[in-house]
C-alpha cells in the first residue's frame, strides 16, 4: 500500500471513529450531576454477585472478556521478550559478578523482602473485598523478588526466580483464566459466566468466580513481570557480544 493510500486510509477511519465519539459523547450525563447510569448499574451487580470491591466486580464478572484480553496482551509480551531476547549467535552469557553492598541496605532488603511477599498475597487473595486485586498484587510480588538483587547482588536474584517454574506458571495462569470461562459454556450458561456459589458478603469466599480469577491473574501478573525484567537484566548483566568481550580483554 502506497503512502497516500494509507494516508487516505487513515483520515476516513479517523473521520468515522471521530463522528461516533462524537455522537456517543452526547448521551453522556453532564459533568456534576447526579445521575450515574452506569455506576449505578455496576454497583447493583457486584451486591448481587456479593462482590464488596466493585472494581474487582467490573474487572472479573461484569467484563471479564475484556480482562482475558489484557492478560493475553501480557501473555504476547513476556513471549515476544523472550523470543527478541534469546542469546544470539554473537553474544556470550557469563556469569555475574559479585557485588558489594551496604550492611544497612542488605539489611532493609532482607526485612522488606517476605513483607513485601506477603502484602502482595494479601492483596491478591483480598482483591473481591478491598482496593487490589490480582494486577496490583502480582505487580507487588515481582517487585519483592528484585528486593534480593537490591539487598545482595544478581546471584542471588538468580536464585529467587526459578525462570523454567516461572515460564510454566505464566502460561498455566493464562490457560487458567481461559478454562474458567469455558466452565460457564460447560454449564450451560456464557462464556466466563459465574458457576460457582456465590458466598457470603464481605467474606473472603465471596465473589463466586471473582476470586479465582483474581489468583489466576495474580500468578500470571507475578510471573510475567518476573520473566520479562529477567531478559531484560539478563542482557544489561551478563551477556556480552563477541566484540565487546575482545575489546574487554
Amino acid at each position: 500500500m502506497s503512502p497516500r493510500a494509507r494516508l487516505l486510509l487513515f483520515l476516513v477511519s479517523a473521520a468515522v471513529i471521530g463522528v461516533y465519539f462524537t455522537l456517543s459523547c452526547r448521551e453522556l450525563p453532564s459533568f456534576g450531576g447526579a445521575s450515574h447510569p452506569y455506576g449505578e448499574r455496576a454497583v447493583a451487580a457486584a451486591l448481587a454477585h456479593r462482590t464488596a470491591n466493585v472494581v474487582s466486580s467490573v474487572n472479573f464478572d461484569l467484563r471479564a472478556f475484556d480482562t482475558l484480553g489484557e492478560e493475553s496482551i501480557l501473555f504476547c509480551t513476556v513471549l515476544g521478550a523472550t523470543l527478541l531476547l534469546r542469546l544470539a549467535r554473537d553474544e556470550r552469557q557469563h556469569a555475574a559478578a559479585s557485588e558489594a553492598v551496604l550492611p544497612t541496605t542488605r539489611l532493609l532488603g532482607a526485612v522488606l523482602l517476605p513483607v513485601t511477599v506477603v502484602v502482595g498475597v494479601y492483596i491478591v487473595a483480598h482483591g473481591q473485598l478491598s482496593p487490589g486485586g490480582g494486577f496490583q498484587g502480582g505487580v507487588v510480588l515481582a517487585t519483592a523478588l528484585h528486593l534480593g538483587y537490591v539487598a545482595a547482588d544478581y546471584r542471588v536474584l538468580e536464585r529467587l526466580r526459578p525462570l523454567v517454574v516461572l515460564d510454566i506458571a505464566d502460561s498455566l495462569a493464562a490457560a487458567s483464566f481461559t478454562a474458567m470461562g469455558v466452565a460457564g459454556l460447560a454449564a450451560g450458561g456464557a462464556f466466563l459466566k459465574n458457576v460457582l456459589p456465590l458466598g457470603t458478603f464481605n467474606k473472603i469466599t465471596s465473589g463466586g468466580m471473582v476470586p479465582l480469577f483474581n489468583a489466576a491473574v495474580g500468578v500470571e501478573v507475578a510471573s510475567g513481570v518476573i520473566v520479562l525484567l529477567a531478559h531484560f537484566l539478563d542482557q544489561a548483566v551478563e551477556v556480552t557480544g563477541t566484540g565487546t568481550q575482545e575489546e574487554e580483554a
